[in-house]
């Protein structure tokens, strides 16, 4: 590892420069919002996780709160990313780890993804425990995708002025 060491000694565009402690505080903070966002959406849509009930007793429900919930934090950190590298530049250092670390690590789950599969697969459901490895994975980076797309067609595009009375066109 010491071969390693002073490799990458020019700040990193992802890094805060604040202290430390300021960086893990704004990351805790973040991170319960998004917990708390996810625990709601589990309240809302139970299915899934919450299947524990007929966990060993019966065919499990499909993981679809896990899988939306991922799937949508997943295009969220594609419109931050745009946002922040791409068009509000100046934002607050601590803006990124707090929504993007913080808020969104806590919001989505994979640990419960992976979990949710093991649960399926011991019910032997293996289509169902397969499909929802492979349709979590695609939805899930299709969801970057899209959001670095839709941020970028509305948060980048070129500013004209605006037209408008005694405004030439």
């Amino acid at each position: 590892m010491h071969l390693l060491r002073g490799l990458h000694t020019h700040s990193h565009p992802d890094r805060s420069s604040a202290p430390r402690w300021r960086v893990v505080a704004v990351v805790a903070v973040g991170g319960a919002v998004g917990a708390a966002l996810r625990y709601g959406a589990s309240r809302l849509w139970r299915n899934g996780t919450d299947a524990h009930a007929v966990w060993r007793t019966g065919e499990a429900a499909f993981p679809w709160t896990t899988l939306v919930v991922n799937v949508v934090g997943c295009f969220l950190m594609g419109v931050l990313t745009v946002a922040l590298k791409e068009r509000f530049t100046r934002a607050p250092e601590l803006l990124n780890p707090m929504l993007g670390t913080g808020v969104l690590g806590g919001f989505t789950t994979f640990s419960s993804y992976t979990d949710d599969t093991r649960r399926l697969l011991e019910n032997d459901q293996t289509a169902d425990a397969l499909g929802y490895l492979v349709l979590t994975v695609a939805a899930a980076l299709a969801g970057v995708a899209l959001g670095v797309a839709l941020a970028r067609a509305v948060l980048t595009r070129p500013r004209h002025p605006r037209t408008g009375p005694g405004r030439a066109a």
